[in-house]
């Protein structure tokens, strides 16, 4: 192990979202002092629901945070698939209690600042962790002692940092990814998603209970209950060009009303609800590119950012941050080595899954006849042979 006079130097994380915080808590596991630098100056909610699959609870179960988590959670029995055009009911997928039983962990939706708030408690409470908030990485170089000198501005001054590595968890805009020779940056996908939450006492009885995935030409909806059922999580995904100059902004319900003017009325009257609505350019990562450069390595959105119709892009970076932390105990010399092993470990499986999730894409807003051969085969498809197509995805565990 390399030291610095008599002190090892930390492991330092860019990044304080569910990667970075989860990848700090595996890490300090192993017996890592761990920096977390995030350029924020607070750490606010930011998006709105995801789905912890029973491969991310497997992770959470093992860091000791389930129990925490599960007032926050909900757990919906089943997924109804229907017709954006006619509002049919195409098929039901499995979930809730069925998908425990299959794989041993819970299929849970949260809001996204519920899970990074449970995170960034439970770093805060466990000593060897530090977080630096409004700690901007811009520059990293070698030392003689074989470690690194990690630059970051802090309040308007420079500041340096003595590191054994740098993990960039620094999502979709990655500045870490900056110092990986190759690696590609973030492309628009020509789609948009349109985010809103909101109380289930405002909303028809119709849209509580099970999640909802509704198909339609060129846009889908989706919907599930957050926040222990208290709230729903809707998000409205079309093809849009994007106009505004950042990747997040406020929208206009005009807008997205327009975009949904020929689906069911019930479903636009959902639509219409909402006061406040939020937009996101869908942007992905190729997660073929390198991940490591030296001390460097990248996990979740960073090195392979996904879009959003696997609902998998939380889950890959908490087994990231797994895994790495598995090929960094606190005796690792060779720490190239060790991240060049994480990325031959994770690369297959992450690029396999937004693979899955880049033809889901097309599949979800096919028409004409493309369209009706989808929904023959979903209609007659059974619920838990449908739960059964995810067995890859969904029955991964941390050992395996």
């Amino acid at each position: 192990m390399t030291k610095t006079g008599d002190v090892t130097p930390p492991l330092a994380i860019a990044g304080a979202g569910i990667g970075g915080l989860t990848a700090a808590l595996a890490l300090q596991r192993q017996g890592h002092e761990v920096v977390v630098l995030d350029r924020a100056e607070q750490l606010s909610e930011v998006g709105a629901g995801l789905q912890l699959s029973p491969n991310a609870c497997s992770v959470l179960d093992e860091l000791g945070l389930l129990g925490t988590l599960e007032p926050f959670a909900y757990s919906p029995d089943c997924l109804q698939i229907r017709s954006g055009k006619s509002g049919d009911l195409l098929a039901k997928v499995q979930l809730g209690n069925y998908l425990k039983q299959r794989h041993g962990h819970p299929y849970w939706v949260v809001h996204r600042a519920d899970l990074q708030g449970a995170l960034l408690k439970r770093v805060q409470e466990t000593p060897g962790i530090t977080v630096q908030l409004g700690a901007e990485v811009t520059d990293l170089a070698s030392t003689s002692f074989d470690n690194l000198s990690c630059t970051y501005m802090q309040g308007g001054q420079k500041q340096s940092l003595s590191c054994r590595a740098l993990i960039g968890a620094d999502g979709v805009w990655s500045k870490t990814r900056r110092l990986i020779p190759d690696h590609g940056n973030a492309k628009f996908s020509g789609q948009v998603a349109y985010r809103a939450t909101i109380p289930v006492e405002k909303v028809p009885p119709r849209w509580t209970g099970d999640s909802g995935l509704w198909l339609h030409q060129a846009s889908h909806l989706v919907h599930y209950q957050i926040r222990g059922g208290k709230e729903l999580n809707i998000v409205a995904l079309a093809r849009e060009d994007w106009q505004d100059e950042t990747w997040s902004a406020p929208a206009d319900k005009t807008a997205l009303l327009h975009l949904f003017k020929d689906w069911p009325a019930d479903v636009r009257n959902l639509l219409a609800l909402p006061d406040r609505w939020l937009k996101w350019a869908l942007c992905s990562v190729a997660g073929d590119g390198p991940w490591t450069h030296g001390h460097v390595a990248l996990l979740g959105d960073a090195a392979h950012a996904m879009l959003p119709f696997m609902a998998q892009g939380a889950a890959m970076a908490i087994e990231d941050a797994a895994i790495l932390a598995r090929h960094l105990p606190a005796s690792v010399d060779n720490i190239p080595a060790a991240l060049r092993a994480y990325e031959r470990q994770r690369k297959p499986r992450a690029t396999r899954i937004q693979g899955r999730s880049f033809q889901n894409a097309k599949t979800f807003h096919m028409s004409g006849l493309p369209g009706f051969a989808r929904d023959t085969v979903l209609r007659l498809s059974s619920p838990r042979s449908l739960s059964a197509k995810f067995d890859d995805i969904y029955g991964w565990k941390p050992a395996g």
